[in-house]
């Protein structure tokens, strides 16, 4: 049996659950059964991928494995009794300890769970269950099966072009999956945010950009530019101010590719030439849009002019609510009722703020040092994979990976793209094929020693 063959069902089961994530997963908390179909396969495929994830227990580097297992383990633990004396003790259970008493409740030693809120964290915990088998089943499948995924990637986001396309065309929101706000003005896909569509969109780009061509063609270079140039589009019209910002980073990594990448039997000159012309594309492509639908990206940059947002107004609150429970947290999951404590009388809207809009605020409400301390050391560890992956003749396909993972991290500043299924299996993905290119090539080592 052949290797392609033989990898045939993984990469199958693989792309089925990134399908899934993508058509189900983009609702957030408001989407439970959508998301609960996408943990669902996530279980499947771990279920039928048993001696993948064992492998990537064995195989993966030591500093991955624990910060998995650390992620994992910090919901969990949040959910643990403690005795009544320290629980009482930690910072901000004051007033659950005022109310125990005033109802009676307190008179009598019981154990509280560390979460304000355990049901709300252990779902937390559940929601890693997707990225968690992406990681795993897709560890013994070979680089150049992982490249095959990330072209459909690529894929998907024209997929979400063609659904936007029927979004802005219709004055309603019938061709949404979760409703939009503003009907027919913005491009949503199969999200129920703007920024998680152009966050998705900036990643389909920057994979449309970086990856590898299966074999040289001279249609090759026409159809990676006309698609970036689409997918570019794309994320301008979902009038999302942090996707638009972040697209550079593929953009301007796409541009280095070009100008550093010697074609086969080409000089350095042409090489450069090559580089030059496609940034005159895109920026053509972009002079082009402004001409043709001046409206729509009037609309987008007004955005950035906007001085009402009331996410700075959140942040103060927020702050407030982070310095109550330092340096221990209140529990994952917990923001939207404690929030609802402190929000200031001058601040209040009719509209609930639900979220921080800004995940490292959330996060030191809710996990405290030990939160910020786990993020810092993801942000290490892909800065170092990063730079472990130049060596490879890949570097290119893994460093989408690495822009990807970038831009999560930027957009968390003023959002929370990681608080849906879509884009955690998708950062999955793209620490999945960072890895797998930065730490060699474990599976096909293994089919040569078994051949």
């Amino acid at each position: 049996m052949t290797q392609q063959a033989t990898d045939r069902l993984p990469f199958l089961l693989l792309a089925a659950l990134l399908l899934v994530a993508f058509l189900f997963g983009g609702g957030g908390i408001g989407a439970a059964l959508a998301n609960l179909a996408v943990q669902l396969t996530a279980l499947a495929v771990l279920a039928m991928r048993r001696e993948a994830f064992a492998a990537f227990w064995r195989e993966s580097p030591l500093a991955l494995r624990a910060l998995v297992v650390l992620s994992i383990a910090l919901p969990l633990a949040q959910i643990i009794p403690l005795p009544e004396a320290l629980w009482q003790s930690l910072p901000g259970r004051a007033p659950v300890t005022a109310s125990l008493a005033l109802t009676g409740a307190g008179n009598s030693a019981q154990w509280m769970p560390f979460s304000f809120d355990p049901r709300r964290t252990l779902l937390a915990a559940t929601a890693l269950v997707t990225p968690l088998a992406v990681l795993c089943a897709g560890w013994t499948l070979p680089r150049e099966r992982l490249i095959d995924l990330g072209w459909g990637v690529v894929a998907l986001g024209l997929v979400t072009v063609l659904i936007g396309a029927a979004q802005l065309a219709g004055g309603s929101d019938a061709a949404t999956l979760y409703g939009s706000r503003q009907p027919g003005q913005i491009l949503l896909g199969t999200f129920a945010n703007r920024n998680s569509t152009g966050l998705f969109l900036t990643f389909a780009l920057g994979l449309a950009a970086l990856l590898p061509a299966r074999r040289p063609h001279p249609v090759v270079m026409p159809a990676r530019l006309a698609t970036c140039a689409l997918l570019l589009l794309a994320v301008v019209l979902t009038q999302s101010r942090t996707a638009l910002v972040l697209a550079a980073i593929p953009v301007l990594l796409g541009v280095l590719r070009a100008l550093t990448q010697r074609m086969p039997g080409g000089s350095a000159p042409r090489t450069a030439m090559i580089g030059l012309g496609a940034l005159a594309l895109v920026a053509m492509g972009a002079g082009a849009l402004v001409v043709a639908a001046p409206g729509r990206i009037a609309a987008t940059l007004e955005r950035f002019e906007a001085k009402d947002d009331p996410r700075r107004f959140i942040w103060d609150d927020a702050v407030y609510t982070a310095g109550r429970h330092w340096p221990v947290g209140a529990g994952i999951g917990t923001f939207d009722e404690l929030y609802q404590i402190d929000e200031s009388l001058e601040n209040l809207t009719l509209r609930r703020a639900g979220r921080a809009h800004n995940d490292y605020i959330e996060i030191t409400i809710e996990a405290g040092a030990l939160g910020l301390a786990l993020v810092a050391a993801w942000l290490v560890l892909l800065a170092w994979l990063s730079w472990r992956a130049r060596g490879s003749r890949a570097h290119w396909a893994a460093w989408a990976g690495s822009a990807f993972l970038l831009a999560i991290a930027l957009q968390s500043v003023t959002d929370y793209p990681l608080r849906n299924q879509t884009i955690l299996a998708l950062a999955g993905f793209a620490l999945l094929l960072l890895t797998r290119i930065a730490a060699g090539e474990p599976g096909r080592e293994r089919a040569r020693r078994d051949a």
